[in-house]
């Protein structure tokens, strides 16, 4: 099958990715990593915005000699073995579609699906026989919230998430919320002393029922990314939250190891984690 093929990685020794939002707040860093990386090639790189120019000018790094293309499915003909996905939630799934019909493995970093659209992804690479990595977030803190919060929630059965973001955010809950609540619902629904539908007031005020998890959603400037999830219990609290800064690197390290894993195994993995030795 085309998608475990690794004929044109085997000829050149490296990974041959196509980066779709290449000159966005990820991408500006993802791209001169990958291109400082030995065993990774940047092929091409999407930006419907900065289409046509050479992406060394779009963002400002002179060894970054390719054309930026307008869409990823033009970018997909050139031959590639790895999409790495920063785009926006309207378009994620389709690209991702379009990559594996392909044969070509994904990384998702763009948050914004929703559970539907994950089994949607993962028939379609398990029919393909290729693996699609997708992360809520990239960042190894963010990856540890979550893991700590799974071992929380089989000891703790009250909790509740809130997710902070950015004013210009879009998407809400973010991914990484949605992700965190689809972990936690593995473990076991949140006990609630009263059910929603019992609110006296706005029941929207005790937030979206994301797989049996109240999640709040804060959107205000001042903020770029973070989760906190609260657990209670009677006379104490635990409260596990990360935190995102105003910069990409941790995201550029944990994309490159992404990359590197999702040749590994067939179908769709959820979470960093879900290809670290943690």
């Amino acid at each position: 099958m085309r998608g475990r093929s690794l004929s044109g990685a085997a000829l050149s020794g490296k990974i041959r990715i196509c980066l779709a939002g290449a000159t966005g707040w990820v991408g500006r860093g993802l791209a001169p990593a990958i291109a400082e990386a030995p065993d990774l090639e940047l092929v091409s790189a999407v930006a419907r915005s900065q289409a046509g120019k050479p992406l060394s000018e779009a963002i400002g790094d002179p060894r970054l000699n390719l054309r930026v293309i307008g869409s990823v499915e033009e970018a997909l003909a050139t031959p590639c073995d790895v999409l790495v996905d920063y785009t926006s939630p309207s378009a994620v799934a389709a690209h991702t579609l379009a990559a594996i019909a392909r044969g070509v493995r994904v990384v998702i970093g763009t948050s914004g699906l929703t559970e539907e659209d994950f089994a949607v992804i993962d028939a379609a690479a398990r029919a393909a026989g290729v693996g699609v990595l997708a992360a809520g977030n990239f960042a190894i803190t963010a990856v540890l919230l979550q893991r700590f919060a799974e071992l929380a929630a089989a000891q703790i059965p009250h909790w509740e998430i809130i997710d902070y973001g950015k004013a210009a955010k879009p998407d809400a809950p973010s991914g990484t919320a949605r992700e965190l609540a689809a972990r936690l619902a593995n473990v076991g629904q949140p006990r609630l002393a009263h059910r929603i539908e019992e609110t006296h007031g706005a029941r929207e005020a005790r937030g979206a029922q994301i797989e049996g998890t109240p999640v709040h959603s804060v959107r205000l400037p001042g903020f770029v990314s973070s989760i906190e999830v609260l657990f209670g219990l009677p006379d104490e609290r635990l409260s596990i939250r990360h935190d995102s800064g105003s910069g990409a690197g941790p995201y550029v390290a944990g994309t490159l190891l992404g990359i590197r894993k999702v040749g590994s195994f067939i179908g769709l993995r959820r979470g960093l984690d879900s290809v670290m030795e943690l």
